[in-house]
């Protein structure tokens, strides 16, 4: 008897065991759980720590409570001027209301992530149709982003889901325009190049211009200068050989004369043709009063 009473506590302790064993459960920092009982969820439980629920009766839901990136690439999408691009999207997630996330997707991440790309394109295909392909290079760029955001953000939260963020990590021309885009920048750049180099020859030209005129007002105040001052030193030199004349008109005669024979005598074999009494033998003769007669040949 003793036997089976000992038996029988120990299948007792082992339900009892069992009960425990199945009813406790852990909610790990990186989930969330759902209490589900025949279909309806009875709990949702944000908080990580030890929990129990009704064994076997109970079903438990873990929703992922981490922040999740996806990567939605070669979206092609056309801007105003009717060219197309391939870009490449990032998007952020975070399960914000498991118990609409579970009624809604099943709890499933695939399926919210399906929806979500889905209102991804036409955002992009929105916000890209009102813009030019500079635009997405420019500073418009942040401004284009918050706006996809904004307009995917309903659909996240329809699901549960929170839409945190979302970039643009590349912006490429399709292959078929990227050659005819090329050539168009091309030729807008030489034609830009052109436009620079004609206005700067023709500022050359203007400085040049200035300075040929700057240099003949130059030159010709200098050589006007030059002029007055040469004109007063020839005034001055002429005074000064006036008094100087006046004080001895003779010596000044016989100077003159010397400076004559001078210039006129340098060179070897020069040969003169005067009549014998020609005043430019003045100071030939002996008292320095009459020329002195050469001998008749």
């Amino acid at each position: 008897m003793s036997g089976f009473i000992k038996s029988f506590g120990l299948a007792i302790a082992a339900v009892l065991i069992f009960l425990v064993w199945s009813s406790a459960f852990i909610v790990d920092q990186r989930e969330k759980m759902l209490v589900v009982r025949f279909g309806e969820i009875q709990r949702t439980i944000n908080k990580p720590g030890l929990y129990f629920k009704l064994p076997v009766v109970d079903e438990l839901v873990p929703v992922d409570a981490r922040m999740l990136t996806f990567e939605s690439p070669d979206k092609s999408v056309q801007v105003v001027d009717g060219r197309r691009y391939s870009v490449d999207a990032i998007y952020m997630l975070k399960v914000v209301d498991p118990q609409k996330f579970r009624e809604t997707v099943g709890a499933n991440v695939d399926r919210a992530r399906s929806r979500i790309e889905t209102r991804l394109d036409a955002a992009l295909r929105q916000t890209y149709g009102r813009r030019t392909f500079e635009a997405a290079l420019s500073k418009d760029r942040s401004a284009m982003m918050h706006e996809i955001r904004d307009q995917i953000r309903p659909e996240g939260l329809a699901l549960g889901v929170e839409v945190v963020d979302v970039r643009i990590r590349r912006t490429d021309l399709m292959p078929d325009v990227l050659k005819d885009t090329y050539d168009r920048m091309n030729a807008e750049r030489f034609a830009e190049a052109a436009q620079l180099r004609a206005v700067g020859q023709a500022q050359a030209a203007r400085i040049k211009a200035e300075a040929d005129r700057g240099l003949v007002v130059i030159v010709s105040e200098a050589h006007k200068q030059s002029e007055i001052i040469r004109g007063e030193g020839d005034a001055e030199r002429n005074t000064i050989f006036a008094a100087a004349v006046s004080k001895d008109p003779e010596f000044y005669s016989f100077y003159r004369s010397m400076q004559a024979y001078t210039k006129s005598l340098a060179e070897p074999g020069t040969t003169l043709v005067l009549k014998p009494d020609s005043q430019f033998f003045k100071y030939f003769g002996s008292d320095g009063n009459k020329a002195a007669v050469p001998p008749a040949q």
